[in-house]
């Protein structure tokens, strides 16, 4: 393949050349997938199966240098960009049909710092990844609902789950990013760097740069939580609602509970 089309920003099509594709694959440390490769299919997958869109390109990064290549290539050549942590996003907004598909799940390691209640996670990983090292230690970052969930896409869309009454949102425990901007720039963004971007980030999405890095604050919690569902008929929902709200009144303030109204299979499905 001499030269490979792909799509724009403005979805348009630009031609880029086999030479410029091979020196862009010698600056990384990660790959490139293309259609036809063994694991496209795979990278292109996401938790929401009814989305079916193809790069051009996925660049599977395995380093913030990876995605710093990423963007500087995806920049100079104007072309149309998606970023995937964890696929779990509904919409399917991970993926982009034909254009560059930054790939950040191979980017899933987690440190945890016990002294100064710490953790440093990747953009790859799950909720799960998460749980899984800080629990080792008794320690807990308040996140989502689903252990599949990616903690990039939670964490810059606020974040809310099972403890957030008690610890607040992802973000009111998020310190510190590491982000590569549309310039191509590796900044690190908290309270006292870059302020007004990480202003941005806690809960404006992935619309100022792709995070390379979290650091979250820890707290003792665990292992056991007591969480799930009691569900109710559609008819009673004003009898629920009403005694629904009727407990809030004297639950304590730590306790997360809300309400959701929903068509679902017959029971015992849920």
């Amino acid at each position: 393949m001499n030269t490979m089309s792909l799509t724009t920003l403005e979805r348009g099509k630009t031609t880029i050349d086999a030479a410029a594709l091979e020196a862009f694959s010698a600056q990384l440390r990660g790959t490139v997938l293309r259609q036809g490769d063994a694991a496209y299919d795979e990278a292109r997958t996401v938790w929401n199966a009814t989305v079916d869109r193809r790069p051009g390109l996925i660049v599977c990064c395995v380093g913030a240098s990876d995605v710093v290549s990423a963007v500087n290539f995806a920049r100079e050549n104007r072309l149309l960009v998606s970023v995937r942590g964890g696929g779990h996003n509904i919409a399917g907004s991970a993926v982009c049909n034909g254009g560059l598909m930054i790939d950040l799940s191979l980017m899933k390691s987690v440190r945890v710092d016990v002294a100064a209640r710490r953790a440093w996670v990747g953009p790859g990983a799950t909720l799960a990844d998460v749980d899984k090292e800080t629990q080792a230690f008794g320690l807990v970052v308040p996140t989502g609902i689903n252990s599949t969930t990616g903690i990039s896409g939670l964490t810059l869309g606020g974040g809310f789950g099972w403890i957030t009454r008690k610890f607040g949102l992802t973000i009111d425990n998020l310190a510190s990013v590491d982000v590569v901007t549309a310039d191509g720039k590796l900044l690190r963004a908290s309270q006292a760097e870059n302020s007004d971007l990480f202003w941005a980030l806690r809960g404006g999405g992935g619309n100022f740069g792709v995070v390379t890095a979290f650091e979250f604050r820890l707290h003792e919690f665990g292992p056991q939580v007591l969480a799930g569902l009691v569900v109710h008929p559609f008819a009673d929902a004003e009898k629920v609602l009403r005694e629904y709200r009727k407990a809030l009144e004297t639950a304590p303030d730590e306790l997360t509970c809300w309400v959701v109204m929903r068509q679902a299979p017959p029971l015992p499905f849920l």
